[in-house]
């Protein structure tokens, strides 16, 4: 007869706990979860931080927390974390039991592994009784970003013109020439303004000579990224590295010249990712916060065309853009390309095409940018 009652008063039990948690659910339940900085550079770890806590005096006998990220943040090796990687994203899973009044914190090592802007938005926590009779799951909005700025390049790796980057000038300056400061004459070349024409040199020489102007600090710069991996293209980026190598330049140009003090501008004819209507356009200012919003920017722009580039060019000529330094980091250079940047250079500006090409292993780019180069340097020299 012990028996009898022993297995009633079981099944009262477990019938009441499971009515009781039918009865209150998740209540008193939370969940929390942060990125310890707001922002990191490609290739850098950072911390994943949640916190679940039970506020109840209820158990919790078993609790699983499922959540899905982007794979290029990837976890590191842990126990309690079981992952289901795909190509564009892993769903993790942790299993937890939380006894009444108890908090968990839980911090995830996270490598990044590539530029962007990734947000947690949701988080599902599914609690059940201990018999697993009856089950409940909270879906949760979350608001956890982080930014992953491009990781900047190597300026020296870069091979950038000789002319602009190095030498001896006056001040820290390069590119764009002063006016009101001249060094001797050149030979005319095809965009300088005919106000710059050193009528006597011209006649001693024979040959249409200009004024040489010295470098100046008073200018700015504007970085400007094409999107488009070719000139047919349309809206899918085919070559996405070849965006990101251009991302890597111009975060490193943007940290060089605002080191320099020079007022440093960013724009591309792709769109960020809270306004798909607009292409990126940072205006050129100076000082650590500059650096940052043009990291930020970069670190939310989508790899996806907005604009044509050649468009892009215009509407920059329309606003009037002058006394700027110009360098457009580009696959190519078409011919609906070449009118906007004449018309820029007769506005006043100074414009530098660097080609990108992700095709090569960065041994034989490297090795070929230099031989350009130095090539250029040499065809410079000549003249």
């Amino acid at each position: 007869m012990g028996i009898h009652w022993f297995l009633l008063v079981a099944l009262l039990l477990l019938g009441v706990q499971a009515f009781l948690f039918r009865l209150f659910g998740s209540r008193g339940l939370t969940y929390e979860r942060r990125f310890s900085v707001p922002a990191c550079y490609e290739g850098q770890e950072v911390e994943l931080v949640e916190r679940i806590a039970n506020r109840s005096l209820r158990p919790l006998p078993w609790l699983r927390l499922e959540a899905l990220l982007h794979a290029s943040l990837r976890f590191q090796k842990q126990a309690n974390l079981d992952i289901d990687a795909g190509a564009m994203f892993q769903n993790h899973k942790s299993f937890f039991s939380l006894m009444p009044f108890t908090q968990i914190t839980r911090r995830h090592r996270i490598l990044c592994t590539k530029r962007g802007c990734y947000r947690l938005n949701t988080a599902s926590l599914t609690s059940g009784d201990l018999l697993g009779m009856y089950s409940r799951t909270l879906r949760l909005t979350l608001d956890a970003e982080l930014l992953v700025y491009p990781k900047p390049a190597d300026l020296q790796e870069l091979q950038l013109p000789s002319h602009s980057w190095h030498g001896d000038i006056s001040v820290r300056r390069w590119i764009v020439d002063d006016p009101f400061m001249r060094s001797g004459t050149r030979e005319y070349q095809p965009g300088d303004p005919l106000n710059g024409i050193h009528w006597k040199a011209t006649a001693r020489s024979g040959r249409l000579q200009v004024h040489q102007r010295d470098y100046t600090a008073d200018h700015r710069l504007m970085i400007y990224l094409n999107v488009e991996d070719h000139a047919t293209m349309w809206r899918e980026v085919n070559d996405e590295a070849m965006f990101e190598q251009g991302m890597s330049y111009a975060a490193g140009i943007a940290e060089y010249a605002i080191a320099q003090g020079i007022e440093t501008g960013f724009a591309t004819n792709a769109y960020a990712i809270d306004r798909p209507k607009d292409a990126v356009r940072v205006e050129p200012r100076n000082g650590p916060e500059q650096l940052e919003l043009l990291l930020a920017t970069m670190a939310r722009t989508v790899v996806a065309r907005r604009v044509p580039f050649d468009t892009l060019l215009e509407e920059e000529a329309e606003l009037g853009l002058t006394n700027c330094d110009i360098i457009i980091l580009s696959a190519y250079v078409s011919d609906k390309m070449e009118p906007p940047m004449q018309r820029l250079r007769y506005l006043g500006n100074a414009v530098e095409v660097w080609p990108l090409d992700s095709a090569a292993s960065p041994a034989s780019s490297s090795t070929d940018s230099k031989a350009n180069h130095a090539a250029s340097a040499e065809e410079e020299s000549a003249s």
